[in-house]
């Protein structure tokens, strides 16, 4: 398939709800408003495809970005791809989702992390910490450099309540990844969760919520699941 394939086969899957409900999120044209469940019958289709991946991403289109996250192959993109994408992640969806899956699953998904969390764009910033927490969950905790991570759990302590919007919600949603997978920070990640209490992000209007990261985390250890690395960042 190529891009225009995927593209017109986009189109035919657009579906005006779901359009209107991701432009509620941050979304804007070009889009067509495809359903994930959706996508994924494009990607069976064309597997980890990495010059296509490149190619629907630099179309614009936040279904073609989003769907290149899913497509993209980890071995073969490059930082300066990465620089690129993360550059023109212009809402949540890409930001804090296609663009980290990706960076996560490549080997210097840490380093390109750690840079873009520094970051004084709001995007760029909440896309390292979407990074850095999933780098947690799809590495082993012998790969991982943990007095970083604790170090990281500790800027999060301090300078999340004085965050951009979506930095505070990404840093929140590290704080329990980082509880979730790596069991000797599990502890840690409790405390910083009590200290930093609810976290208030603005979602636009939209009935999302921003997750209690220490109810989430209590949740994690009742059922067991604390260590359990992920095959994948994507989902």
């Amino acid at each position: 398939m190529t891009a225009k394939d995927i593209l017109k086969e986009l189109k035919e899957y657009g579906n005006e709800q779901t359009k209107s409900t991701l432009m509620k999120h941050g979304a804007k044209e070009p889009l067509f408003g495809v359903q994930v469940q959706n996508l994924k019958k494009i990607l069976k289709k064309t597997k980890k495809n990495h010059e296509l991946a490149l190619e629907l991403y630099a179309t614009g289109n936040s279904d073609a970005m989003y769907l290149a996250g899913l497509m993209a192959d980890e071995t073969q993109i490059t930082k300066e791809q990465l620089e690129g994408w993360v550059n023109s992640a212009y809402w949540s969806y890409l930001s804090e989702y296609a663009v980290p899956w990706v960076a996560a699953e490549t080997s210097y998904g840490f380093e390109l992390g750690l840079k873009w969390i520094n970051s004084e764009k709001e995007t760029v910033a909440s896309a390292g910490w979407g990074t850095l927490a999933y780098y947690a969950a799809v590495n082993e905790d012998e790969n991982l450099d943990i007095n970083a991570y604790i170090k990281l759990l500790e800027t999060v302590k301090d300078e999340i309540h004085t965050s951009k919007n979506r930095v505070k919600y990404t840093m929140n949603g590290f704080v329990t990844a980082v509880g979730s997978y790596i069991e000797s920070l599990t502890e840690k990640s409790l405390q910083i969760a009590e200290q930093i209490g609810k976290v208030n992000v603005d979602v636009g209007g939209t009935a999302c919520k921003v997750p209690l990261a220490h109810s989430y985390l209590n949740k994690i250890i009742d059922k067991g699941r604390v260590g359990k690395k992920r095959k994948t960042a994507r989902c």
